[in-house]
C-alpha cells in the first residue's frame, strides 16, 4: 500500500465530479463527437440549456474538457486523458 494521500484525493475529486449521469453522457458524447456546443449537448440529453451549462461548468472547473470559441458559440472537447481513458474502460463492453 502506498499512502500517497495526495493523490488519493485529487483521484477521489476527479471521479466526484463525472460521478452524475449528465457529466458522464456529456463527457462519453464529447468522446464520440471529438467537440461540439451546448446546444447539441442540449437537444440529445434532452435537458435545458442551463442545466447542461452548469455541468459544463464544473467539467471546465475540474480541467476534464476544455472550450473553443467560434463566433458567439464555443465548442467543447475532452482534455483529460485520464479521463477518456476511464470511460473507455467503463463503456469498452458497450460498443
Amino acid at each position: 500500500m502506498n499512502s500517497d494521500y495526495n493523490r488519493y484525493n485529487e483521484m477521489a475529486e476527479l471521479l466526484k465530479t463525472i460521478a452524475h449521469p449528465v457529466r458522464i453522457c456529456i463527457i462519453r458524447g464529447l468522446l464520440e463527437k471529438g467537440e461540439c456546443n451546448v446546444t447539441y449537448m442540449q437537444a440529445c440529453l434532452g435537458t435545458p440549456q442551463s442545466t447542461v451549462s452548469q455541468h459544463i461548468q464544473k467539467l471546465k472547473a475540474a480541467g476534464i474538457i476544455e472550450g473553443r470559441r467560434n463566433g458567439l458559440e464555443i465548442y467543447y472537447k475532452v482534455k483529460d486523458k485520464k479521463v477518456a481513458e476511464l470511460m473507455q474502460t467503463l463503456f469498452h463492453d458497450k460498443e
